[in-house]
């Protein structure tokens, strides 16, 4: 008999037991993310437990064990932290390297702009916990080496330590010398002038190529203050002035010059095309009278302007018609010959033959008259 109780015994023993531990929440049944595990493995019903976030994110849990489930008390879910700004670097730009955003493990890279250089050891911040990382990087200009002239060379400008962008301007000490070289170099962004230092020598000028000219005994060099003289091509025209040797080069650029511009107004005439803004030297330009004017031909390009040594040459006349009304008749006491009453336009050179009106006769001029350049006598009947 004693045997089957204690059995009995152990059986009840077992099932409550297993009834007891199933009552208990467990670690491993929490899913949250970004969270640090929980302390125990497993906890009791009734039980609390306070989840913390992970490094660089923020937020808390709070669960309560409710017959073996978790119940959720409290839920802030654990996002990623936020940095501030990176800050700025004068003459330099950052750019994250991953994401958009400025949130825990985010990382900005710096450069620096054209012509400077990064003197801080990183280039680099990382939003961390605490927020960023090192410090603002620095970007200072490029330094160019100290510029050295000899005893006949001024220099004007940083010459001791140039910064990236600086201009050296150099001049002779004598004023019969010029500059044999650049008479202004800058510091590149490499650290190094854009040229090298110049020197100084006489000053010479080099016998000019002139397009439709030619220079007169020219020489391989001039000297100082020595004048050129050159001629033009037929059909162009020099340039006013006398080109001389300085310091510079020439005072005056030599030119030949035959181009002209708008052709000009004719009295009583028009151009027979659209005209240009410029002409060459020989092109020409045909003009017309306007209706009833009567063009002066005295040669066969009477009609013509042509451009010559930069200028226009021609002469162009219209003459102009003579123009006589029915009242002017009227008080002339004379008509048309042929009949009719009406006003008439007669171009130059013309004639016409009027009668005097009934019971008129005529003094004075002939009946037929011939129109002179818009001048025309008209004859007179009383």
């Amino acid at each position: 008999m004693r045997v089957p109780v204690k059995l009995l015994g152990f059986v009840f023993w077992l099932l409550f037991f297993n009834c007891a531990q199933s009552q208990d929440c467990l670690r491993e049944d929490i899913k949250y993310e970004n969270t640090e595990p929980a302390v125990k493995a497993s906890y009791s019903d009734g039980e609390t437990v306070k989840l913390y976030c992970m490094t660089g994110f923020t937020g808390v849990y709070r669960l309560k064990c409710e017959e073996g489930t978790w119940d959720t008390i409290v839920e802030r879910k654990c996002a990623e932290k936020k940095c501030s700004h990176p800050g700025d670097t004068p003459n330099g730009d950052f750019k994250l390297t991953a994401g958009s955003e400025f949130v825990f493990g985010a990382t900005v890279l710096y450069t620096c702009k054209k012509g400077f250089e990064m003197t801080s050891r990183i280039n680099q911040r990382t939003c961390r916990a605490q927020g960023w990382d090192n410090t603002v990087p620095v970007c200072e200009a490029v330094k160019c080496p100290a510029i050295r002239t000899n005893a006949f060379v001024n220099a004007s400008g940083n010459t001791e330590e140039g910064s990236y962008g600086d201009v050296i301007h150099f001049e002779c000490v004598s004023a019969d010398k010029k500059i044999d070289g650049s008479s202004d170099i800058h510091c590149t962004e490499t650290g190094e002038w854009s040229d090298s230092v110049p020197t100084c020598k006489e000053i010479t000028c080099a016998a000019p190529v002139i397009s439709n000219g030619f220079v007169v005994e020219p020489v391989q060099e001039y000297q100082k203050d020595a004048i050129l003289k050159y001629r033009c091509s037929p059909g162009f025209k020099a340039r006013e002035g006398i080109p001389r040797c300085a310091k510079f080069g020439w005072t005056l650029n030599p030119e030949c010059d035959g181009k002209c511009g708008l052709p000009p107004n004719v009295d009583f005439a028009d151009t027979t095309e659209m005209t240009k803004r410029e002409y060459n030297s020989g092109e020409r330009v045909e003009y017309i009278c306007f209706n009833k004017y009567t063009l002066v031909q005295s040669h066969p390009y009477s009609k013509y302007l042509t451009c010559e040594d930069g200028e226009w040459r021609g002469n162009i006349k219209c003459l102009k018609p003579c123009s006589v009304s029915v009242e002017l008749m009227d008080e002339r006491g004379i008509e048309l010959r042929w009949g009719g009453r009406e006003k008439i336009i007669l171009p130059h050179w013309d004639r016409i033959t009027f009668s005097c009106k009934s019971g008129k006769s005529s003094i004075g001029s002939g009946l037929t008259q011939t129109c002179n350049d818009g001048v025309m006598n008209l004859p007179l009947c009383e």
